[in-house]
């Protein structure tokens, strides 16, 4: 009778997770969409940087080769739209006034039925975080971009059962909403304004982004690489992400980026980082961080986790982490809440950035590092100054042999 239980249990915990929680509750609270996600909690606001190096420290120990995975078939947002949103989470001050402004330009839009707007407010804030962290960055890519919000609007109403289902459809709410995304997406002052926010908030989020590639790929773990990620993932939740991916593209993109990499790597990393719209600069890094880690497998798959002290100015503004095995250390330094570190026309690198940020270097690592995404080498001694790091890259991979 308990095995019987037991199983039957186990039959109903499954579904009412996804269709409860995942299919239901990830719609309707719209606090912060970047932490609605499959396995997330939104109410969860992060963890402090030393929850983090416990993590991967525990990880070590119990599950070294585990999945470090930042999205799946079933992903309810693209990672780089997670990593997007989050900026918002640096700056609500500036966020709300934002959204305050485009609700008044936006009022008229609305359509209204027994004195009850549609969309209701709820949705609309889900629609103008959607926007932020969808928003292309290629202008090619914005002719089917009302389509695709539209048809995501409907399976969002429907999943979060509040003014539609997916079994009693609200032709009447989902008309409606659809009517407004395509107004707002119509409207040129509106876009004026929100263009000039919402290019901010990208180019931090692409820091955030190139941060979340070398966390995954040094950290504790084995780093996974869904479909057509190498370059950015703006996708929203299927059936959007389930579009063919272009790999013949990424295949000539990583030709182009090899070929200039052996020839001038740091004159291709400034090209990269002034524009990184196409995602070269993703995929330029993912690459570099891979070679690296077929290089010295044993260190990501057998090194020790050795969280390391930043102090300085911006200390708390790094994540820096060494991975020991045998005789060779990789540490990994990651940049992160740049809002407070740079202006968007800024780029987060160079010592005059990082100022006097520095961070401790383990004991006996050996007498010099090389970068692995830059290719540049350096002399260790019982610190590094960050920005000496950060030189050409908003991010290092140090690899020191003794």
């Amino acid at each position: 009778d308990r095995l019987h239980f037991v199983m039957k249990f186990q039959q109903l915990t499954g579904p009412l997770m996804a269709k409860g929680v995942e299919d239901t509750t990830l719609y309707i609270y719209n606090r912060l969409l970047s932490l609605n996600e499959v396995g997330g909690n939104p109410g969860h606001f992060g963890i402090t940087l030393e929850a983090f190096h416990a993590f991967n420290q525990a990880r070590q120990a119990c599950w070294p080769h585990t999945q470090n995975a930042t999205a799946t078939h079933d992903t309810k947002r693209g990672e780089d739209i997670r990593a997007r949103l989050n900026v918002l989470s640096e700056i609500p001050e500036e966020w709300g006034t934002q959204v305050e402004l485009w609700q008044t330009i936006n009022q008229h839009k609305k359509q209204y039925t027994n004195g009850q707007s549609i969309p209701r407010p709820n949705d609309e804030y889900f629609f103008y975080q959607t926007l932020i962290g969808a928003f292309p960055l290629v202008l090619g890519e914005r002719s089917e971009f009302i389509e695709r919000m539209q048809q995501y609007a409907i399976k969002a109403v429907r999943e979060a059962k509040v003014h539609s289902t997916w079994l009693r459809p609200h032709p009447h709410y989902e008309d409606g909403y659809t009517a407004f995304i395509k107004a707002v997406l119509k409207d040129s002052k509106f876009l004026q304004l929100f263009e000039s926010f919402q290019q901010h908030v990208s180019i931090y989020g692409v820091y955030n982004s190139l941060s979340q590639v070398l966390l995954k790929v040094a950290s504790p773990g084995v780093p996974d690489f869904y479909q057509g990620n190498e370059l950015w993932d703006f996708n929203l939740v299927d059936p959007d992400n389930r579009r063919p991916v272009d790999y013949s593209r990424r295949i000539s993109l990583l030709d182009e980026v090899n070929t200039s990499d052996l020839a001038d790597p740091l004159r291709l990393i400034a090209t990269l980082l002034k524009a990184p719209e196409d995602g070269r600069v993703k995929l330029f890094l993912t690459t570099k961080l891979l070679q690296a880690r077929q290089a010295y497998g044993d260190v990501f798959t057998y090194g020790s986790y050795e969280p390391l002290t930043v102090s300085g100015q911006f200390a708390d503004r790094i994540i820096a982490f060494a991975r020991s095995y045998q005789n060779t250390t990789a540490i990994a330094i990651a940049p992160r809440f740049l809002t407070t570190v740079i202006k968007p026309s800024q780029l987060p690198i160079a010592r005059e950035i990082w100022k006097d940020t520095q961070l401790e270097l383990p004991q006996g690592i050996g007498s010099t590092w090389e970068n692995t995404i830059t290719g540049e080498m350096g002399t260790c001694s019982s610190s590094l100054l960050v920005g000496e790091a950060f030189q050409h890259f908003p991010g290092a991979l140090l690899i020191a042999q003794r």
